[in-house]
């Protein structure tokens, strides 16, 4: 059992993932993350207010089990399935963050200062994450998907307006930890 302990290769994770795209092809069905928030918002009620809402939400009840699967797949790999919870990031990249004031760099996957309980007794922490909750949502809805959408889902269906979004993520990601950050922190 220890083989599933270690990160898959990717000769076996990327042809698992082509299956699962196929399958959904197959069945008419787009995959995405994003679209579920917009499937829970109108099962709260959200169509009676907005346009955008209204819709037939239970032909999106099989996204929403994709949702619960993450979710406590996710758990289960945290807490069950990891031996060690450090990341393996470059020396260089923990010397930087470091300089920044993140002390357990490359200790675990989410920084404590700004996923800490003491994160919510910091208003520079709160706004940071409050503003990016909103720019990703905000984002994923503007560009028609999040990054698992278009990058795995779009990709798949060889559509032009997702190549054009994953290179845009890319190129966001890039200016955010180049220029944004430094200035952040």
């Amino acid at each position: 059992m220890n083989w599933i302990f270690e990160p898959w290769p990717w000769y076996v994770s990327g042809p698992l993932i082509a299956l699962i795209m196929f399958l959904l092809l197959f069945v008419d069905k787009q995959f995405g993350m994003s679209s579920n928030l917009r499937t829970m918002c109108t099962i709260g009620g959200a169509g009676k207010k907005a346009d955008f809402f209204a819709f037939d939400w239970k032909s999106q009840r099989w996204n929403l089990v994709v949702v619960l699967g993450a979710i406590i797949g996710g758990f289960l790999g945290a807490h069950v399935l990891t031996n060690d919870p450090s990341v393996a990031i470059n020396p260089d990249t923990i010397a930087t963050l470091e300089g920044l004031g993140f002390e357990n760099a490359g200790d675990t996957f989410l920084p404590e200062q700004l996923f800490g309980l003491e994160a919510f007794s910091s208003i520079k922490s709160l706004l940071i994450l409050l503003g990016g909750g909103l720019m990703i949502g905000f984002g994923s809805r503007y560009a028609g998907g999040c990054t698992s959408g278009h990058a795995i889902s779009g990709l798949s269906n060889l559509q032009l307006p997702s190549l054009i979004a994953v290179i845009g993520f890319f190129i966001g990601g890039l200016v955010m930890i180049h220029l944004l950050f430094p200035l952040i922190f």
